[in-house]
């Protein structure tokens, strides 16, 4: 990709759309908050952008690449795109798709993504308004070391299973 500083935005595989997190980070390059390379891997959202590189799917070898390389992962709240970032020890702003907006069925990344932020693994964005100050926060955020415990992730995803049936 050539480029040295980079965040990386991934918005899943879940066939809405998640206009909303891509105009939050377009206002967010225009006003200067963020001055690196964004490379967006969009899914379903179709979304047009001078300021952004983005693509429906990048090819799993040079996703891996992009994480790997990317300073910062902004990711819809999916567990597969947290734990991505995670286990290539990134530091992880997620944002949940919420059913209101029609992003998502139910709201089920809220209650993954505030499991991940409240055991102190990533920064979580509710507000699309509060980017720029969560993006801020990054610059000083030490996420804890992600440990794979597979067997707990399990119990927290019946809990939440139980608790929604």
């Amino acid at each position: 990709w050539g480029v040295d500083i980079l965040i990386l935005v991934t918005l899943g595989t879940q066939d809405k759309s998640f206009k909303r997190l891509l105009d939050t980070i377009e206002e967010e390059i225009i006003n200067g908050t963020i001055k690196e390379q964004v490379i967006v891997q969009a899914g379903f959202t179709k979304y047009d952008s001078k300021n952004m590189l983005i693509f429906d799917l990048i090819p799993m070898d040079e996703f891996e690449k992009l994480v790997s390389d990317c300073r910062l992962l902004i990711t819809h709240a999916g567990v597969g795109s947290i734990l991505t970032g995670l286990k290539n020890n990134k530091k992880v702003i997620a944002v949940p798709r919420l059913s209101k907006y029609n992003e998502h069925t139910n709201d089920h990344q809220l209650e993954i993504m505030n499991e991940f932020y409240n055991q102190g693994y990533l920064l979580k964005l509710e507000e699309m308004k509060d980017l720029g100050k969560v993006l801020k926060e990054v610059e000083t955020f030490k996420p804890k070391k992600y440990v794979s415990n597979n067997q707990n992730m399990i119990k927290i995803i019946e809990d939440y299973i139980s608790t929604v049936i």
